[in-house]
């Protein structure tokens, strides 16, 4: 099974999917140091982190609903899909969080905003282990060992000889 959306030969969401998830953890940071008491700048930081965190992880459900529709029905399609809705959740409970602070002047972050995005992170959590999984049956006999010289090949190396 090959994903459809590649870039030099590798599939676009596993690459996709670290951009909402690092800005997510991002946007709790801010958000928790705005909570405890950092400067108030920070908590609008972390919204508008949050509100870019979104729009990845939008692209990131897209292309990976694009490569849903070249898996086999099987265990791999069962943890594709679980994949999938897991990331969705997570993108959904930070979607509430922008909303809930999208009317306050000043979109600071609350404690129960701060746990909201903690619930969502730790689903992000329960993502990345089921994008791991997937991974790995994908190329399921398709690796080579980065130990063998197997590994190398296809790949070219050029030494300067200096001129006499």
């Amino acid at each position: 099974m090959q994903s459809r959306l590649r870039v030099q030969g590798h599939p676009i969401q596993p690459m996709l999917v670290t951009f909402p998830l690092g800005l997510f953890v991002s946007a709790t940071v801010f958000d928790l140091t705005d909570v405890i008491g950092g400067p108030a700048f920070l908590g609008e930081v972390g919204y508008w982190t949050g509100v870019a965190a979104l729009f990845a992880a939008a692209m990131t459900v897209i292309a990976g609903m694009v490569d849903l529709w070249d898996v086999p029905v099987d265990r791999t399609r069962r943890t594709a899909i679980a994949f999938n809705l897991v990331n969705t959740a997570m993108a959904g409970l930070f979607l509430v969080t922008c909303l809930v602070r999208a009317h306050s002047p000043q979109r600071g972050a609350t404690v129960a905003i701060l746990l909201t995005e903690l619930v969502a992170l730790a689903a992000g959590g329960v993502g990345v282990r089921l994008g791991a999984r997937l991974m790995r049956q994908f190329d399921t006999g398709r690796r080579t060992e980065a130990g063998s010289l197997d590994a190398l090949a296809g790949s070219t190396v050029e030494v300067a000889r200096p001129r006499p």
